[in-house]
């Protein structure tokens, strides 16, 4: 008997979202008028409701494609999601604890290292390597678009290069956050601190999981499997994916 995990949080308008979500509902009692009839056609006066949603595909937990880093990956045109090879979306997890990094810092090559000590873990081909901040804590509050540490550009040459090929996170974005990188940029007028987990994929490909939730709640730091199927949205960089951890 497996348990599940759901490690994604809900589709919604939020403070955390830096873009806006909206949901228009059509009721079940006016849908039937746009179906051409009544309510009263319909058992109990209803007909079956809809709901028409705008938001980005980087809203709530997603996968980023090799195609959000830039259209070339290795030299070779990069894949949209909707192109992703499902295999690459479900294999076993390994949660690395990187609470410790303060928030706005890059966590470093070592610190992953350390964080794979801890866990007592050798990384394998396939391996999903989820990255615990605890940022998911501050979900609902604008604070969550804003403190979190991510992940270096030599962090995430370090996994790929082993064989990693989904790496995710419980914050807003794997990168540091947005503000931490353009006030270093425009400090030093080094392009290297724009979005270098983000741009690695331009040299290898691989894939993000961003807006993780609820990696606290997994028992240990392996010992479970991930799925991370994302809606295959033709041609777009990312798309929405329902991150489940399932133990046996």
């Amino acid at each position: 008997m497996s348990r599940f995990i759901d490690l994604s949080v809900a589709t919604q308008d939020t403070a955390s979202e830096a873009t806006p979500v909206t949901v228009e509902v059509l009721g079940h009692e006016a849908a039937a008028t746009v179906l051409g009839l009544t309510p009263e056609d319909f058992p109990d006066g209803m007909a079956i409701s809809n709901e028409t949603v705008t938001l980005t595909t980087h809203t709530g937990t997603h996968m980023d494609a090799p195609l959000h880093y830039g259209p070339l990956s290795g030299g070779r045109p990069a894949k949209s999601i909707d192109r992703v090879p499902l295999e690459w979306c479900f294999g076993p997890g390994v949660r690395l604890d990187l609470r410790h990094v303060p928030a706005g810092e890059g966590i470093t090559a070592d610190e992953v290292q350390q964080a794979l000590d801890a866990a007592r873990h050798q990384l394998r081909p396939g391996d999903l390597v989820l990255l615990w901040t605890g940022a998911d804590a501050l979900w609902g509050s604008a604070r969550y678009l804003t403190d979190y540490a991510g992940l270096t550009g030599e962090a995430t040459r370090y996994l790929v290069e082993r064989g990693v090929r989904v790496i995710g996170i419980d914050a807003w974005g794997l990168d540091r956050p947005m503000r931490s990188m353009i006030e270093d940029y425009r400090r030093t007028g080094d392009r290297g601190h724009l979005w270098p987990a983000h741009l690695y994929g331009r040299t290898r490909e691989y894939l993000q999981l961003e807006k993780l939730a609820h990696l606290g709640d997994l028992p240990a730091a392996t010992g479970f499997t991930v799925a991370c199927f994302p809606v295959a949205v033709a041609g777009a960089g990312a798309g929405w994916t329902r991150v489940v951890a399932l133990l046996d």
